[in-house]
C-alpha cells in the first residue's frame, strides 16, 4: 500500500520499489513448496468434469453476471452482500489425478534438485520449466494474456481445457534447524491453474494428455489460465513437438520480454537526456545530405 501511494497509483512503478526495498532486506532461507492439495478453496472449477470429488465451488466470479454498469453502486454505495456456504473441510485433491489413475495424461516425475532462484541469479537460457514458471509467474498480465490467446488462435495451438482452477488460502511453511521441523508462518491466497491438453504422440512419447500450469500470487485467474497455456506452449521441444514458430514456443522472446520492470526501465531511459547521441546523428546526416548533393552536381555536370 505504501509502494502504490508513493507511486500515485502507477502499480509498475510501485513494483519497482518493492523490488528495490527487497534486495535490502536479509535472507534468512527458503519456506518449504506450498501444499495446494491442502488449499482452503475459496473457489474450484473444472471445465473437463461435471462432478468431482469436493463439488464444484463457484466463488467469487464474473463468469455468470450481466456486464452491464449498476448504478445503485454510485448512490449507495456497497454492494449487496453475496450468498454465504460452509468452507470445504479436509484436502480438496487435484482433478489430473482422476486422469492419473488411467495412465491418460503424462507423470510429473518426482524431482528432489532445488529448483534455480530468479530472485538470485539472473535469467539464463535455455532454461528449465521450474525457472520458466517463475519467470511467467512475475510476467507482465497483459503480455502473457496476448501470448496465450495467440496460441488459441492457432500460433502454437495446443487445445486446451481448464482441467482445475482453484483460489484459496495456503499455508506457507519453514524448516527451523534448531527445531528440527517446519513451522507455520501464515498464509497467503494463491490461484492455481492445471490445464489438459490434446497431444497426439510423438517419437518419444505415447498419445496422451499433457498438462500446462501456472500458479500466481493472490486473486488472478486469468493470469493463471495465460501462464498454464504458454507453460504448455514453450513445452513443445521436451514433447517431441514441430516448433510452428510461434511467439509462445520462442523461450528467449517469451522470458526475455515478460518482465515488466526491465520493459519499463529500457522503454523509458529514452526520454532521458541523448545530447551528444542525438548530435553525432544530425552531423551524419548532414554530412551525407552534403555528399549525396556533392554527388547530384557532378552527374549533371557531366
Amino acid at each position: 500500500a505504501l509502494a502504490i501511494k508513493q507511486a500515485r497509483g502507477d502499480l509498475i512503478e510501485a513494483i519497482f520499489l518493492i523490488r528495490a526495498y527487497r534486495t535490502t532486506l536479509p535472507r534468512f532461507g527458503y519456506t518449504a513448496p506450498i501444499n495446494t492439495a491442502a488449499m482452503a478453496v475459496d473457489r474450484r472449477i473444472s471445465a473437463t468434469f461435471k462432478d468431482l470429488p469436493g463439488g464444484q465451488v463457484l466463488g467469487p466470479t464474473f463468469d455468470y453476471t450481466h456486464r452491464l454498469l449498476d448504478f445503485k453502486l454510485a448512490a449507495e454505495g456497497n454492494p449487496d452482500p453475496a450468498p454465504q456456504s460452509e468452507a470445504t473441510a479436509g484436502p480438496v485433491p487435484h482433478v489430473t489425478g482422476f486422469l492419473n489413475r488411467e495412465g491418460l495424461i503424462e507423470t510429473e516425475p518426482a524431482n528432489d534438485t532445488p529448483p534455480p532462484d530468479l530472485t538470485r541469479d539472473p535469467l539464463e537460457l535455455p532454461a528449465e520449466r521450474a525457472l520458466r514458471l517463475q519467470a511467467l509467474a512475475r510476467a507482465d498480465e497483459g503480455f502473457t494474456l496476448a501470448l496465450a490467446y495467440s496460441t488459441q488462435r492457432g500460433y502454437g495451438r495446443t487445445h486446451a481445457f481448464v482441467g482445475e482452477l482453484r483460489i484459496g488460502a495456503v499455508e506457507v511453511e519453514m524448516e527451523i534447524p534448531e527445531l528440527g521441523f517446519a513451522i507455520a508462518l501464515g498464509e497467503i491466497t494463491v490461484t492455481e491453474c492445471e490445464t489438459v491438453n490434446q497431444f497426439k504422440g510423438s517419437k518419444t512419447e505415447p498419445p496422451q494428455f499433457t498438462r500446462g500450469y501456472g500458479l500466481v500470487f493472490g486473486l488472478s485467474e486469468r493470469k493463471a489460465i495465460s501462464v498454464s497455456l504458454v507453460d504448455r506452449a514453450l513445452r513443445w521441444q521436451e514433447l517431441g513437438e514441430d516448433n510452428t514458430g510461434a511467439p509462445a514456443q520462442d523461450a528467449e522472446f517469451v522470458l526475455s520480454h515478460a518482465d515488466t520492470i526491465q520493459a519499463t526501465g529500457f522503454l523509458e531511459h529514452i526520454k532521458l537526456p541523448h545530447y551528444v547521441d542525438f548530435q553525432s546523428e544530425m552531423e551524419l546526416v548532414r554530412r551525407m545530405r552534403r555528399e549525396a548533393q556533392a554527388g547530384t552536381t557532378r552527374e549533371k555536370m557531366e
